[in-house]
């Protein structure tokens, strides 16, 4: 069990060391909420400047609400894993339509949200509200695994579900919201991912296992992984009259309903490129082949030629996007970047 000792040193350790980080200057549920979801497999520093644009242009539920699906894209562009900005859009909605526009305070009912699951929902309960409940994140599991030298993986529910149930009997009256804070902090910057803790600057050290059996970097354990699948595309960059080809991709599977530059599958040679652009409906004068590009996503990782093409007049089927719009109005995922810069 996770010994209740943790509590005074590490609410001490946080009052002295913890990041001032822009979201910690409110007890607003509605922006806890929103930096929590930026904060969903996002570093702390790429998530900075994304909130506070998002906060001026949407700066409460109502505003994001009323706010049309393409301008909360745009926001989130580059910010990855677009399903959650979706799900705070369709959550204000029920916010405002259920609950009077007032996030509600209470566990249960924050559950009942699009996009919010136990961690989100004991976050914004417990630090907005002060529910006394838990807010176990992969920052939080690795803490607990490691005072309690659990080698059980944490990809398992049932095993997460101990471990939130043994985090809620020690989550202190009143201090809620602090602790849950203090656990993912500690996490984050003390026990951290990706390398050797730091223990040496821990205030917990002497109350964990781990480190007094020298197993921390062993822990926590995790299932083995399958690899990412390679998928070759291509895409193209497509310009006439100074305007930009885009189009919407399909509504289900991955980057579902996002604009895109023209894609499609496999790594196409310089001939069959133009039968493509034919395909398209599109004449192209010279067709330059562009810097190789790859990106990442949780399963799969994309490897990408690229071609520029000057079209001699727009085709049906795409959006032709002035420079103006490209910047401003459409929300192109990270993966088309690379090729963007191309551009300027």
């Amino acid at each position: 069990m996770i010994p209740a000792a943790i509590v005074p040193p590490l609410l001490a350790w946080y009052e002295t060391e913890q990041r001032d980080l822009p979201w910690r200057h409110t007890r607003d549920p509605y922006r806890i909420w929103v930096s929590e979801i930026m904060l969903q497999q996002t570093r702390v520093e790429a998530v900075r400047g994304y909130y506070a644009r998002f906060m001026e242009a949407l700066p409460d539920v109502r505003a994001l609400a009323d706010a049309e699906e393409q301008t909360c894209l745009k926001l989130w562009e580059g910010l990855g894993y677009y399903s959650r900005v979706r799900n705070l859009h369709r959550a204000a909605k029920v916010i405002c339509t259920e609950y009077g526009g007032v996030l509600p305070g209470v566990y249960a009912e924050l559950l009942r949200l699009p996009g919010i699951g136990d961690y989100t929902a004991g976050a914004v309960a417990s630090i907005a509200f002060g529910e006394r409940v838990p807010a176990v994140d992969g920052n939080v599991l690795r803490v607990v695994t490691r005072l309690t030298e659990d080698f059980r993986p944490i990809t398992d529910p049932s095993v997460k579900a101990d471990l939130r149930e043994q985090t809620a009997a020690i989550v202190p009256e009143g201090h809620a919201g602090t602790f849950n804070q203090a656990m993912m902090e500690i996490g984050a910057t003390v026990c951290v991912p990706n390398g050797a803790p730091h223990c040496g600057g821990c205030p917990l050290a002497h109350l964990c296992t781990a480190f007094h059996r020298g197993t921390a970097s062993a822990l926590p354990v995790k299932s083995t992984k399958k690899p990412r699948r390679i998928e070759p595309r291509t895409v193209f960059l497509l310009s006439c009259e100074g305007r930009t080809a885009l189009r919407k991709r399909p509504t289900k599977g991955l980057l579902a309903g996002l604009w895109e530059l023209p894609s499609t599958d496999g790594a196409l040679s310089p001939a069959q490129a133009r039968e493509q652009l034919a395909a398209w409906g599109l004449n192209a004068g010279q067709l330059l082949s562009l810097r190789p590009a790859k990106h990442i996503f949780t399963h799969i990782e994309w490897h990408m030629t690229g071609y520029y093409a000057e079209c001699t007049a727009p085709a049906k089927g795409f959006t032709w996007a002035a420079p103006g719009q490209l910047r401003d109005e459409y929300a192109l995922p990270s993966a088309f970047r690379p090729f963007l810069e191309v551009l300027g």
